[in-house]
């Protein structure tokens, strides 16, 4: 697998644009548009809220009558979230703004919102910004960069990744761009994520990838314990790489997937960098589990609880809440068999070992928190599972960020 620079535009036969047509009160870029010269397979993850944002009731729809896909329209500023039936019409009439551009049906275009929940789309400078956006779609790694600033709320920073492999000889490359950085939880956080791929793959192996790749990606990450009403995840393969179809999980099939997961994890790492107001990004290894769940479930429960957040924010090398998250997480294990070590680029530290606290110098471990990446490992002797949760510390800014964020 070779990493290259993009984003949704390194792929063979995509275009995307991004511009500011007016939904943001700061002016700043609102609108994303994603364009395949060919229909293209699609496959989705959506959030597991009860409550979905009318986008999200239409791509799951669209996505189950296995259509074609030509193209993804997304805004940032607004979630159309919780806004009825007249959500549920914004969502199809941008859909079909977007297909009227492009020579599509409004069912074969996916749409996606992000922003303040609870208020009507400004449908009107919707439909005028997709015609005016639209004439500007492009295939360059710029034109690229403009979508992904787009869908941008809170993020900091863009989010893009791209990667290429050999299938058949033929050069398959994938490329996504997300945002995220707040309202961030796992069984999908408050993410859109866009992935482009030219590899010729079904459907039917495409969405299986793709189901996969998310348990162990965007459900592996937190910044505050809230999942949104408009996650969705996305990857669409137009086939123009030029490879023998994959309609079997063979050898390519393995190797495509890697490099699915490879780019999909990376930019949920990403969104875990980017929460709001962080100033660490941690990583939490589990090993040693009796089962993959309890792995999982124990990674998580320790990337989110608040008072580890806040003791990694304080720089304190408080290993007991570390152990009380692992002890709440709902798992059974043996704590005589526990090690806990923190870790950086400043070094390493045990913290306990076999159940048993390890006197510690606290000079060592305040120098290895003080960095801006630090890893957790919790060694544990109940079987050979492993998991990684990825999360941020929890500082002042995020209540400062959340406050007043309608503003």
């Amino acid at each position: 697998m070779n990493i290259i620079k993009g984003g949704v535009t390194a792929a063979k036969g995509y275009k995307a644009t991004g511009a500011a047509i007016g939904i943001k009160k700061n002016g700043k870029k609102d609108l994303a548009l994603i364009y395949s010269e060919v229909p293209a397979n699609a496959a989705g993850a959506f959030t597991t809220n009860v409550v979905k944002a009318a986008p999200v009731v239409w791509d799951e729809k669209v996505i189950s009558l296995k259509n074609k896909i030509m193209g993804i329209v997304a805004n940032s500023g607004n979630a159309n979230a919780c806004t009825g039936a007249l959500g549920d019409e914004h969502a199809k009439m941008t859909a079909a703004a977007y297909a009227g551009c492009i020579g599509a049906r409004a069912d074969q275009i996916l749409v996606a919102s992000t922003g303040v929940i609870g208020v009507p789309l400004p449908i009107e400078k919707i439909m005028a910004g997709i015609k005016a956006t639209a004439s500007k779609l492009g295939f360059t790694m710029e034109d690229g960069v403009l979508a992904a600033e787009s869908i941008m709320t809170t993020d900091l920073v863009r989010k893009e990744v791209a990667v290429e492999i050999e299938i058949n000889g033929k050069i398959v490359t994938i490329g996504g761009m997300a945002k995220g950085s707040g309202m961030i939880h796992p069984n999908m956080a408050t993410l859109l994520a866009f992935v482009t791929t030219d590899v010729a793959i079904s459907q039917e192996l495409l969405e299986k990838a793709i189901k996969e790749i998310v348990v162990d990606s965007y459900n592996m990450i937190s910044v505050d314990r809230d999942t949104s009403t408009n996650d969705t995840a996305v990857v669409l393969a137009n086939g123009l790489a030029g490879n023998n179809e994959i309609t079997t999980e063979n050898t390519d099939y393995i190797l495509f997937k890697e490099a699915l997961n490879y780019v999909n994890t990376e930019l949920a790492k990403s969104m875990a960098r980017d929460g709001e107001g962080a100033s660490k990004f941690i990583t939490m290894n589990v090993m040693g589990a009796k089962s993959k769940m309890d792995a999982r479930t124990i990674a998580k429960s320790v990337i989110t609880s608040n008072l580890t957040k806040a003791a990694m924010f304080g720089e304190d090398a408080n290993w007991g809440r570390v152990l009380c998250a692992m002890g709440y997480a709902g798992v059974n294990f043996d704590i005589t068999g526990v090690k806990i070590t923190f870790s950086s680029k400043a070094g390493e530290i045990i913290l306990m070992e076999k159940g048993t606290p390890i006197a510690f110098d606290e000079t060592i471990a305040s120098k290895i928190l003080a960095q801006t990446d630090i890893t957790i490992t919790a060694n544990m002797k109940d079987g050979n599972y492993e998991a990684t949760a990825w999360g941020c510390d929890l500082t002042y800014d995020y209540v400062k960020i959340n406050g007043d964020y309608r503003s």
